[in-house]
């Protein structure tokens, strides 16, 4: 079971490359690794390191030292596009990345990252536009991100809010996912069916 996802405060990453895809997030040859934690220098991986596998010069943004422990990633346009893997929420996550804003996420990646503890919130574009703009005139601000009332805080107190899958809130909030869901409440459902009529068996009487 997962940690219930709380509020938190962080700077931002930004990565304002639009269209990035899962290939380009974790290439298609670490999909075999089956520790998350061995994908932790995965993400990015060949945006990240030359062929020989040192860092490059100058290092990707995730790499530069004031980037250290920040929680949040303002990406581009489209962010997560391409084929369906859950290693890439993974990468991320082992990462210490929690939330990711961007105007629009790939369907899939989307509900991938929030099976796996990653926020992905969506951004009109005037105000990714200004978000970009904040962050080259001030790289080390903050927000707040608060999942329970939908909210962006952004400095000088102003709200952004957010929308997020009802029932995808409630597992993040209680860091759990659809099977722990139903588990927690087996009571419930013992109590259910102990109050509705036994099911017809619809393969009484057939043939063998």
């Amino acid at each position: 079971m997962a940690e219930p996802y709380r509020t938190f405060t962080s700077a931002v990453i930004p990565l304002p490359a639009e269209n990035v895809d899962t290939d380009q997030i974790v290439p298609a040859r670490y999909l075999k690794v089956t520790d998350k934690d061995g994908l932790a220098e995965a993400l990015f991986h060949d945006w990240r390191f030359t062929e020989d596998g040192r860092l490059k010069d100058p290092p990707f943004v995730i790499d530069r030292p004031e980037m250290a422990g920040r929680a949040i990633l303002l990406a581009g346009d489209n962010f997560g596009a391409g084929s369906s893997r859950e290693h890439a929420p993974w990468a991320l996550a082992v990462n210490g990345i929690r939330a990711i804003l961007s105007t629009s996420f790939a369907d899939i990646f989307r509900s991938n990252s929030l099976k796996n503890g990653i926020l992905p919130i969506v951004v009109e574009a005037e105000r990714h536009h200004q978000l970009f703009e904040l962050l080259a005139s001030d790289p080390a601000a903050e927000l707040t991100v608060d999942l329970e009332a939908q909210l962006v805080h952004l400095p000088g107190d102003e709200d952004l809010p957010f929308e997020v899958d009802a029932f995808a809130r409630v597992m993040l909030l209680e860091g759990t996912d659809e099977l722990g869901y139903l588990l927690g409440r087996a009571d419930d459902i013992a109590r259910w069916e102990a109050g509705h009529p036994a099911r017809i068996d619809t393969r009484a009487g057939a043939s063998a």
